[in-house]
């Protein structure tokens, strides 16, 4: 009868394995269980004895491992030991037909940028957490300076940065001289995770441990809104006349004072009044975004099927949140639905647009491509985000105004929300936060009477005797 053993892989002082003879084994932190078991014999006649593992026990090594040999027994196929992660993320992302485009493409870039150049040759039962922390320790140390020489897995890495042979590379998108952030870091982990849950499932290449459950990985610094005051405004205006003074081959773009920056009410009065004025076709699409907080995806992806535009009661639309949204970790619940509510000018803009729409198929004829999509182009395609993306922030410098980016406009809603006095609770489920405490930590900080009427109201509920309470 098969007994599980416990094997390690230390080698001795002439570079043979140890196996189940390392001394160390004695030791419970040290080596792994196996299990070997009879297989049928191979094309040839000669006898099969795989083996089954690593387990972490040997209780998991022999319940596991029997299972195993028992499904092999009754004519299952044995694991391919010998599958390699790359091969595995190559079958998976293959098998993932629900996924949208633009998931697809995250996807397959953590995938051939990082995942398969830094663990690729791994086979996959053999796939430990310290493969992980050496690839996200090496994902660190891109673009910044090294101490010493850099590891074979950093040269991994920077090689097929620098290869044109990935095909998915956008100019500059591979921010040559950027570091890695480490929500990056966090999102490769995400798709390797996923991956390997699959992997578990399926048992696929005999895994029996998935070690993306047990890393630490780096912290990633919350980027709180900030908000464009008429200090910063003025502060930012000047270092661009500054900039404007000098010749063109000195110039150099000036930074935002922070990540995320927020329009206040008047700033973004003036933008939409700016796109009024230029009659800028997608007007409805960047009022709705700023004023109701959807996020991209959300307003590129909703369909008309999905609105409630007409008849009585409230108007609201149905948004589907993409599973590859913008990242707000933890925050919101995969492909799920919200219902946003709509107000009277939103709506209108929203009607105005059918309208627009419907003349547009008439005058595109047969070359109208047919899309349920709320927002298309002129020919009825749906948009591509990062397009979309593009034009928002050609019009940013059109206008003059301090620069935000599209995703931002998602936080000037929800600073517009705050401002008029919404509950916390309703902008939260608004914006399709699935912590409360989440939207209360974020937008808070940003509009500076918030916060001084919360310190008027803290002081006014302490009953004083006396009315001489201010110094003066």
């Amino acid at each position: 009868m098969a007994k599980p053993v416990k094997r390690c892989n230390c080698r001795d002082a002439n570079g043979k394995l140890l196996g189940k003879q390392c001394p160390q084994l004695a030791k419970r932190d040290h080596g792994a269980w196996w299990y070997r078991y009879e297989a049928p014999p191979a094309a040839d006649g000669k006898r099969r004895r795989p083996w089954a593992g690593p387990y972490r026990t040997k209780t998991e090594a022999e319940q596991e491992g029997s299972k195993l040999a028992a499904s092999v027994a009754s004519g299952a196929p044995a694991p391919d030991r010998k599958l390699k992660l790359g091969a595995f993320l190559r079958n998976w992302i293959k098998g993932k037909q629900q996924l949208s485009e633009r998931t697809r493409k995250g996807y397959a870039e953590h995938i051939d940028l990082y995942l398969e150049p830094g663990l690729g040759h791994v086979p996959l039962a053999e796939l430990r957490e310290h493969h992980l922390s050496e690839l996200y320790e090496a994902m660190a140390q891109i673009n910044r300076p090294l101490e010493g020489e850099p590891s074979e897995m950093l040269r991994r890495l920077l090689a097929v940065r620098a290869s044109a042979a990935w095909d998915g590379a956008k100019p500059g998108q591979l921010h040559i001289s950027k570091p890695l952030s480490p929500a990056r870091i966090h999102r490769v982990h995400a798709t390797l995770s996923s991956a390997l849950s699959s992997a578990m499932r399926q048992k696929a290449g005999g895994i029996s441990h998935d070690p993306s459950k047990n890393i630490e990985l780096p912290k990633v610094r919350k980027r709180r809104p900030l908000l464009w005051t008429p200090e910063r405004v003025a502060s930012w205006r000047a270092q661009v006349e500054a900039e404007a003074a000098k010749p063109a081959a000195k110039r150099q773009p000036v930074p935002r004072p922070g990540p995320v920056m927020v329009w206040t009410p008047a700033l973004v009065g003036e933008w939409l009044d700016l796109l009024v004025e230029w009659d800028v076709r997608l007007y409805p699409l960047f009022h709705l975004i700023a004023t109701r907080g959807l996020r991209r995806s959300e307003a590129c992806n909703l369909e008309w099927i999905d609105t409630s535009l007409t008849g009585k009661g409230p108007k609201t639309i149905s948004v589907l949140e993409d599973e590859n949204a913008e990242a707000e970790a933890g925050i919101k619940s995969e492909s799920s639905r919200r219902v946003v509510v709509l107000d009277d000018v939103n709506t209108g803009l929203l009607l105005g647009w059918r309208r627009r729409q419907a003349a547009e198929r008439l005058a595109a004829g047969p070359r109208w491509v047919g899309s349920d999509k709320v927002f298309t182009d002129e020919r009825g395609r749906p948009l591509d985000p990062d397009k979309l993306s593009d034009h928002f922030e050609w019009l940013i410098k059109k206008s003059g105004l301090p620069p935000v980016r599209l995703h931002d406009l998602r936080h000037c809603a929800a600073t517009l929300m705050l401002a008029a006095g919404a509950d916390m609770k309703d902008v939260s489920a608004t914006l399709g936060h699935r912590q409360f405490w989440f939207t209360a930590d974020t937008y808070t900080v940003v509009l500076p009477e918030l916060a001084a009427a919360s310190a008027q109201a803290t002081v006014a509920m302490i009953p004083r005797r006396t009315s001489r309470v201010s110094g003066s």
